[in-house]
This record gives C-alpha cells, sequence and structure tokens, in this order.
C-alpha cells in the first residue's frame, strides 16, 4: 500500500492481507487514481484532521489534538479491482467480476460480498472507469446542489478533474458552460469536452467578461472546484445579483483575498457548500452517495460522461512516489493521473 510517512514522503510499503470470510470476496486492485485535491492536502501535511481535531459528536474541530498522525497509510478513494476469491456463502459475485469502489492505494482488499455485487461493472466496459465513482460522485453533487436550469450560465472555476466532470454534467443539465482555469492545457481539454468558452484569469478579468457575454447580468451560478480564496472572491463577482455560488474546493488554511464588504454583500450572493458526506436537503430521501457514485458510472459506461479522456498519465502502482511529486510540483503537467497494478490490461 502508499503510505504517506511525513510531508511530501510517500512510499509503497507492505500491508497485510487477512482471510476472506464467509460472505466476503477479495478484491486485487486494477487501477487505483490520485486525487489532486483533498488527498495532496493529506500528502502535503496541510490537511485539517492532521492540525486539528474533529469531535464528530459537535461536528466541531478542536484545537490540541489531531485527527490524523503521520504516518497516514493507504489513503485514497479512486479504485477498481478484480474479484479474485470468494467466500463459501457469498452471493451474486464469480471469481472474474470487476468492482469499484473505495478501499485506499492498496494492491488487494477483502469487501463484503453484498457491496462488491452493487457495485459491479458491466462486462465489456473499461475497467478504469471505476476509478471514477467518488470524483464523479462530488462533481454530480456539486451539480445537483447547484440547480442548474436549461439556459443558465454556469462558471466553473477550476479545471482540474471535478471541476471537468461537472462542466460536463453542468452542459447535460441545460447550462451554457464557461471555464476559468490559468492552465492552458485544461482550458484546452475543457473545450474538447464541450465547455463553450474557456477564460485565462491572468488574461482577462472574469466577472467582466461574463458580464459582457450575459448582457450585464452575471452567471446565474458559478462553481467553485479550484480550492483557492482568490478564485472563490472572483466566483463571487462574477454571479449575477442574487445568484449562488457553490463551493465545492478544499480550501486550506485562512481566506486570504475574500473581501465579503464588496460584490457578497452588496449583490446579495449566496454561498453553498457542496461536500460529498450528504446531498442537498430537498433531495434527502431519494439521493445518496451510492446513487451519486452509480450514476457517475452509469454515465461513463455510456459515453454521456467523458471520463477516460481525463487520465493523462498510467504508472506502475511501485512508482507512487513520483506520481505524487509530479502532481503536488508540476499540476500543469497532468489532470488524473493513475497508479497500474500488475496485469491489468488482461482486463481492459
Amino acid at each position: 500500500m502508499v503510505s504517506f510517512v511525513e510531508p511530501r514522503v510517500a512510499e509503497v510499503v507492505a500491508d497485510e492481507e487477512r482471510p476472506v470470510g464467509p460472505e466476503e470476496v477479495r478484491l486485487r486492485t486494477l487501477y487505483t487514481g490520485i486525487s489532486a485535491g483533498t488527498e495532496l492536502t493529506a500528502y502535503r501535511g496541510t490537511n485539517p484532521y492532521l492540525n486539528r481535531y474533529w469531535d464528530s459528536g459537535v461536528r466541531l474541530f478542536r484545537p490540541g489534538d489531531t485527527s490524523l498522525t503521520f504516518p497516514v497509510n493507504g489513503w485514497g478513494y479512486e479504485e477498481v479491482g478484480v474479484v479474485v476469491e470468494t467466500g463459501p456463502a457469498a452471493e451474486g459475485v464469480t471469481v472474474g467480476d470487476i468492482s469499484w469502489g473505495t478501499w485506499g492505494h492498496r494492491t488487494h482488499t477483502v469487501q463484503p460480498a453484498e457491496k462488491v455485487r452493487r457495485k459491479l461493472l458491466p462486462p465489456g466496459a473499461d475497467p478504469r472507469l471505476g476509478i471514477f465513482s467518488q470524483i464523479g460522485a462530488i462533481g454530480l453533487n456539486l451539480v445537483l446542489d447547484a440547480d442548474i436550469h436549461i439556459g443558465e450560465t454556469v462558471v466553473i472555476f477550476g479545471a482540474g478533474v471535478p471541476g471537468q466532470i461537472a462542466a460536463q454534467l453542468a452542459r447535460l443539465n441545460g447550462g451554457r458552460v464557461i471555464v476559468v482555469d490559468k492552465i492552458a492545457d485544461r482550458r484546452a481539454r475543457a473545450l474538447e469536452l464541450g465547455a463553450e468558452i474557456a477564460l485565462d484569469p491572468d488574461d482577462e478579468p472574469v466577472a467582466e467578461r461574463v458580464r459582457e457575454l450575459t448582457d450585464g447580468r452575471g452567471a446565474d451560478v458559478c462553481l467553485e472546484v479550484s480550492g483557492h480564496y482568490p478564485a472563490l472572491h472572483e466566483a463571487i463577482r462574477t454571479v449575477a445579483y442574487n445568484a449562488r455560488v457553490c463551493v465545492a474546493g478544499f480550501m486550506q488554511g485562512e481566506g486570504a483575498g475574500l473581501r465579503l464588504g464588496e460584490e457578497f454583500h452588496h449583490n446579495r450572493v449566496s454561498l453553498i457548500c457542496s461536500q460529498i458526506s450528504g446531498v442537498s436537503p430537498s433531495l434527502q430521501g431519494r439521493w445518496d452517495f451510492e446513487r451519486l457514485s452509480r450514476t457517475a458510472i452509469e454515465l461513463g459506461v455510456s459515453g454521456r460522461l467523458r471520463l477516460t479522456e481525463l487520465i493523462t498519465h498510467t504508472w506502475p502502482f511501485d512508482r507512487a512516489a513520483e506520481a505524487f511529486r509530479l502532481l503536488d510540483e508540476h499540476p500543469e503537467q497532468a489532470l488524473q493521473v493513475i497508479l497500474e497494478i500488475d496485469n491489468a490490461k488482461e482486463h481492459a
């Protein structure tokens, strides 16, 4: 498995394999994807769980202790694997089935058969689609939180993997999509995948440009997926009066760059947190994480959501340290990076 032994140091270390229980199955990982957002906060040591204690009873971070300490083992939530062993009472799953899920950067995992059965890829599907179950759910949850309507102008700040997915989903929802990112390759990829316009915030003022494109009104909704406070501030500037900004980016540290006495206050802007632990209150009872994940996978399998085109690097599992360094030090060179376990191509 991959272990963050200290900030910005990743190593592949041995991991114990436990026996398979009667109603369980063993999966051999085929591919495991690296999240360049939340996961890098653990790799870098900036994640609040490494600096504060999360008191789940009152849902508050408390100083003085931490929820996690280094080494952080087996982080990761973009996995797909093949069933290689089943328990005697496991039902609905057979050796050779391919299942997606979350079990961290590990070469093997033991899971309940019932859980695996609900997350099977259809025969013939590209197994790499399975790594997008959680990041796809995050993008879908964001679009559902944004409550996009046909004909609305949607501006997405941050064209990393979740931003690219949200941009495609916003188009499926009837929105006119504008993507904002400083990295040229990401802007180009967004245009290839259906965005109408891609803006470089270093070249032109985004809020003013969007008003030019909307008869002076501004965007109907902005999605902040970059995790940077200046981008959040520009998203607030960009939306129309009484409009909303949905925030899925994982902000770190103090909010430098936010001036909430300006457009936020004068334009009555609504800020909505989109976080994968829950769905919009209006959707509770009908949507949950499993439905979000399954919907993202189904859209990928059908081709309505173009996911594998977001993969820029596929590296052997034992080169995980290099993969993390690339994403940390040169984010402009990569989008979705995945680690491949030996013989994964046999199932492609």
